[in-house]
């Protein structure tokens, strides 16, 4: 999925949140609740310890959120601002068994990769 298409679905998933996000190259993104500082480099530093994946610890669980409209799927895990983005073209098997496999995977790569290619900040301009 081209970085354009990932930008806009994730627009349209957090629209009217408020929050802050950033994204990163496969799909993964940090929403961030109480953003301090440079919002990338805080993204950075969340996915750096929850995004690559640990097997047999809680950094190999995942949940699957199916998306209305036929979207796609959204992948959690062990962090709760840590979501990626699984669309529908890209598992071959779309159990959730097998999306969630596949997302995790992709936050397991952006998490080990760290490349950031879109901030949205929703703060409030300072005064």
């Amino acid at each position: 999925m081209d970085t354009e298409t990932l930008i806009d679905t994730w627009r349209r998933l957090l629209a009217g949140s408020g929050k802050s996000w950033v994204l990163f190259e496969h799909g993964t993104c940090v929403v961030l609740e109480d953003p301090e500082g440079q919002l990338d480099e805080r993204a950075t530093e969340i996915l750096r310890e929850f995004g690559p994946v640990h097997v047999a610890g809680p950094a190999g669980d995942f949940r699957v959120l199916e998306l209305k409209n036929d979207e796609g799927w959204l992948v959690t895990g062990h962090h709760p601002d840590v979501v990626t983005f699984v669309g529908l073209d890209e598992p071959s098997d779309p159990s959730h068994l097998a999306v969630g496999i596949h997302g995790r995977s992709k936050r397991d790569q952006d998490g080990r990769e760290l490349h950031v290619v879109h901030v949205e900040n929703a703060r409030p301009p300072a005064s």
